[in-house]
């Protein structure tokens, strides 16, 4: 085999999870009002307050992404905002929905909040709170 080749091809592969996860649908960065223009517009919003340097956070969003792009209707039903926790850790946002961490997953719709993960990795419980924003999608 051509070294070249074999290069060009595990390239390739290594890139090919991280293409699958851009195929999915778009995660909105936070803005103040953002999550509140949602809910009125009628939306399930899936909410990750993260910070890059958190390693629970980072599993997290693996597990996301994996999911949401096993299952297109994730996507074509849930809006994603990501609030980066550095950015708005002592924010309105936080402070108004009793956010206790970085690493906190929820779920809303309306002006209920319909489930929430605090510090969570398991991929089971990560897909069953995708899932109930799909049955009130």
């Amino acid at each position: 085999m051509n070294r070249r080749h074999f290069l060009t091809g595990a390239a390739t592969l290594l890139a090919a999870p991280s293409l699958l996860i851009a195929a999915s649908g778009e995660t909105t960065d936070y803005t103040p009002g953002l999550i509140e223009q949602k809910l009125a517009a009628g939306e399930t919003v899936f909410v990750d307050f993260a910070a890059t340097w958190c390693s629970t956070c980072k599993r997290q969003e693996r597990i996301i992404d994996e999911l949401r792009a096993g299952n297109p209707d994730f996507d074509k039903n849930i809006s994603f905002v990501k609030v980066d926790w550095d950015t708005y850790g002592s924010h309105e946002v936080v402070k108004s929905r009793n956010i206790p961490r970085r690493s906190t997953l929820i779920l809303l719709k309306g002006t209920e909040e319909l489930g929430r993960i605090v510090a969570g990795t398991s991929s089971d419980e990560i897909k069953s709170l995708l899932e109930l924003g799909l049955a009130n999608s």
